[in-house]
């Protein structure tokens, strides 16, 4: 089954509402280089009105160690996912498991390199490129989606309803992202565009494809 992760939210309903649909997980944006971005206090009560077995995701980039360990202590997330040029070791040292997303815009010619975060529980493959932000709505080729790599991979970038089922058929990730895709404004999740994803993805599961 592929897992559905919602990001970038910045409202209480937004999340239940994913939650409800059937989201595995759901994403809050820490960093200043976000549309979506929200305050600690905000993402601290987005996270605790989370019914059970739904994960929260803290997103992180190139911010300095003391504010995550304040995130982490304050918000309590069951994943930290870091966005900029952050070592293995670095996001290591938390103690916390944690996504690394690696920036597919500029194709793969470098991939085993940037590929190399052997302390990840997943990699997340976005369509932005070095140095940028996710969330950008930028899909990349999903052929390059690597085959050999023994940690979970998450697909995002430019993902919709319209199109994750495709996404899926070529890719075969563990999980997809997804974040302006379903948005009708930056940080404002549409509810029938979150429905139809989440719909969208559940029937390619079914057809296993």
């Amino acid at each position: 089954m592929t897992r559905i992760k919602c990001c970038g939210m910045t409202r209480i309903e937004d999340a239940l509402l994913a939650a409800r649909l059937g989201a595995d997980a759901i994403g809050v944006v820490l960093t200043a280089r976000s549309k979506r971005r929200v305050t600690i206090a905000q993402a601290q009560a987005i996270v605790r009105a989370l019914p059970p077995f739904v994960s929260a995701v803290v997103l992180l980039m190139d911010d300095d160690a003391a504010f995550v360990r304040e995130a982490i202590d304050a918000i309590q997330p069951d994943l930290l996912q870091f966005h900029g040029a952050e070592s293995d070791d670095w996001c290591a040292q938390f103690g916390r498991r944690y996504l690394k997303a690696i920036a597919m815009g500029e194709g793969a010619a470098d991939l085993p390199s940037l590929l190399r975060y052997p302390g990840a529980s997943g990699l997340l493959l976005d369509g932005h490129g070095l140095g940028e932000a996710g969330g950008s709505g930028k899909a990349f080729d999903w052929s390059l989606m690597p085959r050999d790599v023994t940690q979970p991979l998450i697909l995002a970038g430019g993902l919709t309803p319209a199109n994750v089922a495709e996404a899926i058929r070529i890719a075969t990730p563990w999980g997809v992202d997804v974040a302006s895709g379903i948005e009708s404004a930056p940080g404002i999740k549409d509810s029938q565009k979150l429905a139809d994803f989440i719909a969208a993805v559940r029937q390619t599961d079914g057809q296993g494809l």
